[in-house]
């Protein structure tokens, strides 16, 4: 990448970083968003099985809100579920509801519960051309959309049933219209301010405090960096609160009664506290963790922002670019310091940090960061690029043994992306490099989402077995099949509510002997224990089937034997 050329030889060719976009989509920019997100997060959308854990319990729970018709408590199999608000349930149960009116789709389909994290970051990109144009332009909001759009982190959560897509789209629109109040307070009408915090509400009803939290800690930074908030009483407070109290009070008072108290306690006590004083279920991570994970989460445009950050803060006293940092800085250091990380809990700060990337990737004067900083983004791009290929590559041959023709035209393809990206930049045409570099992650992301990873087999334990029991014993009457050694939420999903989810091996052979026509499914780490309790219960099990596959949650290699008594 060329860097020795001086940055005042960028503006005759500023003009034409974004002409790779047909004339008609240039004067239909939201169109031009929405194909390029249903390019990028359709492949695999409809193919990949129901991941462990988090998918697999909000969507059984959910399916579990549209069978029973309780839209109050969050059940997951036999036991309450109460880590997270209802909202994302009730989105899921809403597609579910119209997908099944239409005869397009069934509660047991995974992507039925999709629906609602595509649709939400949908939203979100779109909120950012929409907002981002009053923070840096028409042309940077559109490649700044892009550029989040096709950043690695949301389009995995795209496919993904669980809350992060959804309150992406709460955030990014809420911090859009609070963009408006503090640059335009005089502007900012009753309207919107209703809008800003009925958005909040929302935010509260799918993840709790995240969704206030972002704006609450931007409002207070620009408070103090300005030594006033002269926009506080555009937001008009003094009946917004009330509003977004009132828009998520009613299920928090339901569920405080149906539950007698126990959501607030474990939700709190047990499920928030305890992220942020420890590493929740093994995510502990280092401070800087999220900064060190950036590259790969922000994938292809994490290098473009890398590289606009020095910039950006020298130009902090700047009103548009004061405001995106007030958004990014203050809650990522809260994310930093809570103990439980995981790369997708800085997603409602993506938004601001693709404006701020993409506002200096289209500014004809740009000053280029440090060379040391420089090839930073640069090894970032290229590291990530073939490190996505070679993983998935390697994902094929370690758990098949075998190559897969998508992951092998998935290494050129890569190397190919680094070379057009660093060879478009070396031109200093930053903002056409942006562009490309969205657009031709949809080849990369659907040779891995639709080529690869769905065809690694020994991934997807729940579905082959309940294929097995399907098979071998069809008609099976709810709660006659039992597991062992295998308790992962996708198992519930994949063969219903009614899995007797048993401890041990013995207590796989109590249960198969208990009444007749069971099925167990035993471990092969049980098994041992299994045929002694089966010898002293005088019992002789028949083994019908046996999956073998690759534990990813645990990290383990698990066979599962089933059985069912000799008749």
């Amino acid at each position: 990448m060329d860097t020795s050329a001086p940055a005042s030889s960028a503006p005759a060719r500023s003009d034409r970083s974004l002409g790779l976009l047909p004339e008609a989509l240039q004067r239909r920019p939201k169109l031009f968003l929405a194909l390029l997100c249903l390019l990028l997060w359709l492949p695999g959308f409809f193919t990949l099985p129901a991941t462990d854990r988090d998918e697999a319990r909000f969507a059984q729970a959910s399916r579990q809100m549209v069978e029973s018709g309780d839209y109050v408590r969050i059940r997951f199999g036999e036991e309450e579920r109460n880590k997270k608000p209802a909202g994302i349930h009730w989105l899921q149960a809403a597609s579910v509801h119209v997908l099944e009116a239409t005869g397009l789709g069934t509660r047991d389909q995974i992507w039925a519960y999709r629906v609602p994290s595509l649709l939400g970051a949908l939203l979100a990109v779109l909120a950012t051309f929409h907002w981002g144009r009053g923070l840096v332009g028409r042309r940077a909001a559109l490649l700044g959309a892009a550029m989040l759009a096709s950043s690695l982190v949301l389009v995995a959560e795209a496919h993904i049933a669980k809350t992060d897509a959804a309150l992406l789209a709460t955030v990014t629109a809420a911090m859009g219209l609070f963009g408006i109040a503090y640059l335009r307070p005089a502007l900012f009408g009753a309207r919107q301010a209703a809008a800003f915090w009925l958005l909040l509400g929302l935010g509260v009803l799918l993840k709790g405090p995240i969704g206030p939290m972002v704006p609450l800690l931007c409002g207070i930074t620009l408070a103090v960096s300005d030594r006033g908030a002269p926009w506080l009483r555009a937001l008009r407070p003094l009946w917004g609160v009330p509003l977004m109290l009132a828009a998520a009070a009613p299920w928090f008072v339901a569920i405080g009664i149906a539950t007698e108290g126990r959501f607030f306690a474990q939700a709190v006590g047990g499920d928030m506290l305890s992220k942020i004083g420890s590493g929740e279920e093994k995510h502990w991570g280092p401070p800087g963790f999220y900064l060190l994970s950036f590259g790969i989460a922000a994938f292809p445009g994490a290098w473009i922002v890398l590289c606009a950050l020095p910039a950006a803060w020298r130009d902090r006293l700047n009103p548009p670019t004061r405001f995106l940092l007030a958004w990014v800085v203050p809650s990522w250091l809260v994310f930093e310091a809570v103990q439980t990380k995981l790369p997708h809990y800085t997603l409602p700060l993506f938004p601001a940090l693709m404006l701020l990337g993409a506002a200096w990737a289209m500014d004809p004067v740009r000053r280029l960061p440090a060379r040391g900083w420089r090839w930073a983004g640069v090894a970032v791009l290229v590291g990530v690029a073939v490190g996505l290929a070679v993983a998935a590559q390697g994902a094929a041959w370690y758990l098949l043994r075998a190559l897969q023709p998508a992951g092998l035209l998935l290494v050129p393809l890569a190397g190919a992306v680094a070379f057009v990206l660093l060879r478009t930049a070396g031109r200093r045409e930053w903002g056409r490099a942006g562009l490309l570099g969205a657009l031709l992650a949809v080849p990369v992301y659907a040779l891995v989402l639709e080529g690869v990873v769905p065809r690694l087999t020994p991934l997807w334990v729940a579905p082959r077995l309940a294929a097995a029991v399907a098979e071998q014993a069809p008609g099976l009457p709810p709660g006659q099949f039992g597991i062992t050694s295998y308790s992962e939420p996708s198992v519930l999903f994949a063969l219903g509510q009614d899995v007797r989810l048993l401890r041990t091996g013995g207590d796989a052979a109590r249960f198969l002997a208990a009444a007749p026509g069971r099925v167990v499914a035993v471990g092969d780490r049980a098994e041992v224990d299994f045929r002694q309790a089966a010898t002293t219960l005088a019992v002789s099990p028949q083994e019908i089937a046996s999956v073998t596959g690759f534990n990813y949650s645990r990290g383990r290699w698990i066979t599962l034997l089933l059985y069912r008594l000799t008749p």
